[in-house]
């Protein structure tokens, strides 16, 4: 099947396993991590262990006082996948050394949605006049990291099912498997859609971490990457339950998927082409959502979709959950109103409605604000 972009049609990408020789000069790229969280630190300590010239810049003191000190240590699935890296780590206030250095060639937006704008200002300054900037991050905020440094330096790359989290200072565990050969991860695109050298080499760094693709859909790969999202982070934060849990309890496994229909159908109503969520057509998560909003409960396209969803979530660890949820057990700020509320904000444009997402906002900032705890009964009712 061949997706068409810009009038040039592109076929399958074939993912890439690591060939860091196709790189070349390019080893010498200094690479700047604006955010060490779960996911920035997951990719730094990677990069560094790779050989590549890594830099995380984070505002917590201490876990960037333990890389300093100690290095960073990653944990997955595997034995593989547990090591030590060096990476170098600076504290926000500390960037300023690095203006009597060289400037950095490529810098990694990895912070909260709601933190872009200043990320990026932030990592412009210590941008070289060629480099640019990759947003990985949850959310769609390409357009808030263009609007401080243009539009023509600015990719963007989605992590898809990594589910990663910094447990301790210097500590990120992953707790789902590699995608491999059978799911891609990481998906780098242009804004424009076409593709690029800076993109195929993205994709060739992260090739060391899993599995990678360019892709000239990156619209249509961030929405369904919010539908992904949409439909997990804010329901584990509302109700304190693991994705595991939320997936095998039939209350929270059928608001997930209302809360996945509506999202889905807003992306269309877009005119995006979306890829599989959760590795299922999006038309099948839409008309599974109409069947149970019409109240139907028992019918061979829902009974197909709840089945596969349980056996996705015998693959799940019992205790992994969503960025979101991570955020509320410790008392974070979460983004769900750039997630949901971005679900709800188009489908208000689109004179669409989105009751399910709109309650689960509620939800949501109902617990954030300490008014209720998070358990099953702030979903229930949705």
């Amino acid at each position: 099947m061949t997706i068409s972009a810009n009038g040039v049609e592109y076929g399958a990408w074939p993912l890439r396993t690591t060939n860091y020789s196709n790189l070349g000069a390019n080893m010498n790229e200094r690479i700047l991590i604006i955010g060490a969280g779960a996911v920035g630190s997951y990719v730094g300590g990677y990069f560094a262990r790779a050989g590549l010239e890594v830099i995380l810049a984070d505002p917590w003191p201490a876990h960037v006082e333990h890389v300093q000190a100690h290095g960073l240590r990653l944990e997955g699935m595997t034995p593989e996948e547990c090591f030590e890296s060096k990476p170098r780590a600076l504290h926000f206030t500390d960037l300023q050394v690095l203006s009597k250095e060289k400037l950095a060639d490529i810098a990694f937006i990895c912070v909260k949605s709601y933190d872009t704008p200043w990320a990026a200002a932030l990592a412009k300054t210590y941008l070289s006049p060629d480099g640019f900037m990759v947003s990985l991050q949850n959310g769609i905020n390409e357009d808030a990291i263009a609007n401080v440094i243009g539009w023509n330096r600015i990719i963007g790359c989605i992590a898809s099912k990594i589910v990663v989290e910094l447990v301790e200072p210097g500590f990120v565990r992953r707790s789902v498997s590699k995608g491999g050969e059978t799911y891609t991860v990481f998906r780098v695109g242009e804004p424009h859609g076409r593709i690029t050298p800076r993109v195929e080499r993205i994709r060739d760094m992260l090739a060391d971490i899993d599995s990678a693709k360019v892709t000239p859909n990156l619209w249509g790969e961030r929405w369904s990457k919010l539908v992904q999202n949409a439909m997990g982070n804010g329901l584990s934060a509302a109700s304190g339950m693991s994705n595991k849990e939320f997936t095998q309890n039939e209350t929270t496994r059928r608001l997930s998927i209302r809360l996945a229909g509506e999202a889905v159908r807003a992306g269309l109503l877009q005119g995006l082409s979306l890829e599989k969520i959760a590795g299922l057509d999006p038309e099948n998560w839409l008309a599974a959502a109409q069947e149970l909003t019409s109240g139907a409960n028992d019918t061979p396209i829902l009974d197909e979709m709840e089945a596969r969803m349980l056996v996705q979530a015998e693959r799940m660890s019992d205790t992994a959950r969503p960025s979101m949820g991570q955020d509320m057990i410790k008392g974070r700020r979460t983004e769900i109103e750039f997630l949901n509320g971005l679900v709800v904000q188009r489908a208000k444009e689109l004179g669409m409605e989105a009751p399910a997402n709109v309650g689960l906002i509620a939800a949501v900032q109902k617990v954030e604000r300490g008014d209720a705890p998070a358990d099953l009964a702030r979903v229930q009712e949705i």
